[in-house]
């Protein structure tokens, strides 16, 4: 049998950028300081012109990104937020941080992102905030959301986890909206190594309200302002996410390429394949199909030594965390099919073309 393919190796990524990666921990570790220094601060600069956005903060992870974001946007108990009923549930989850409750909204079948069309009928007097979500690295359609919210005067908080990279008409992911949070986690187009998050945003003053947060509620030490978490992105992974952003545009062009190759490779399978609009440039974060009998698949893809995974097999929505909701199988149905049929193919930079063509030939076999 041929050498099994993983779905992920992060070992490419690494080697593309070691020796950059490996003088950045050992200046850290030289350095003595270990939180809150000029390692942070100078990501957070790089990282705000990279989505040309003016300010930055970096946070411990993609769930406090989101969190802080909501609170710094003035979300709080009894507030509704509406999201996408399909996502990983940490969108959910720092919604309900806040003491305020999600509200689901249909995606587009073909997109799989959050639906423009059917936000408005979800908006009630206690909207505060709409939460789109960049899923699989393909960029939500967010004029139309934005002027949605502008005319209810809402604010905009996309999730960006998946979309180091990605570009929507022109103009990059993570200056579209009011605030834009960011997951660093190491599988992530841009990986710390280990957790990380940060939020980029416009508004400076959102900005200097996270940077507060973040870090107990206080601005000068032992002097607390706001009731805070402790969530800061430490110096190491400011630092290996400084040295590997050069790399990002050249492995985001790897994942286009692989991209394009898998599209073509697989176009007459009876797969549903991901669709592209004209506007939008993905960074590919995860190659997603959808198969009608998705497990029987994956099973003989495993057995032929394809790793695959499933983003996700439940949508929050029916997960046992959010049972208080009150919602059943059916009340989402668009949703609900996606998670029955969603199959992950792998796809990472310094993939080589035979490992391309085996994932082709692989997959043909077993449709």
């Amino acid at each position: 049998m041929s050498e099994p393919i993983p779905f992920l190796d992060l070992q490419p990524c690494y080697r593309a950028s070691q020796p950059a990666i490996d003088a950045a921990l050992a200046r850290v570790a030289a350095s003595g300081w270990f939180l809150l220094g000029k390692e942070l601060v100078a990501f957070e600069s790089q990282w705000a012109g990279y989505c040309a956005s003016a300010h930055a903060a970096g946070v411990a992870n993609g769930l406090d990104a989101l969190h802080l974001s909501l609170r710094a946007l003035g979300v709080g108990e009894g507030d509704e937020v509406i999201v996408p009923s399909n996502t990983y549930i940490a969108t959910w989850l720092a919604v309900s941080q806040c003491g305020a409750r999600p509200v689901p909204v249909e995606p587009d079948p073909l997109s799989f992102n959050l639906d423009p069309a059917r936000i408005e009928a979800a908006i009630t007097p206690r909207t505060r905030v709409l939460l789109p979500v960049h899923l699989y690295g393909q960029p939500a359609d967010m004029d139309p959301i934005m002027a949605l919210a502008e005319r209810h005067g809402l604010k905009v908080l996309d999730d960006c986890a998946q979309a180091h990279g990605a570009a929507y008409k022109g103009r990059p992911v993570g200056g579209l909206a009011h605030a834009s949070a960011w997951s660093f986690y190491p599988g992530k187009n841009l990986g710390a190594m280990g957790d990380g998050g940060g939020v980029t945003s416009a508004d400076a003053d959102l900005i200097e309200r996270i940077k507060v947060l973040r870090n107990y509620g206080s601005r000068i030490k032992y002097h607390n302002e706001l009731k805070g978490i402790n969530s800061r992105l430490d110096e190491i992974q400011a630092a290996v996410l400084s040295a590997k952003l050069p790399q990002l545009d050249e492995a985001t062009a790897q994942r286009r390429s692989i991209a394009a190759r898998l599209l073509e490779g697989l176009a007459d399978t009876g797969l549903q394949l991901p669709q592209v609009p004209a506007w939008a440039e993905p960074a590919w974060h995860l190659f997603v199909v959808r198969h009608p009998a998705r497990d029987a698949l994956q099973a003989r893809l495993a057995e032929r030594g394809l790793g695959t995974l499933i983003h996700y097999p439940v949508p929050p929505h029916l997960q046992p965390a959010y049972a208080e909701l009150g919602y059943g199988p059916g009340d989402f149905p668009i949703a609900e099919a996606m998670h029955r049929e969603v199959l992950s193919l792998p796809l990472w930079p310094g993939m080589s073309s035979a490992q391309i063509d085996r994932v082709i030939t692989e997959v043909r076999a077993c449709v």
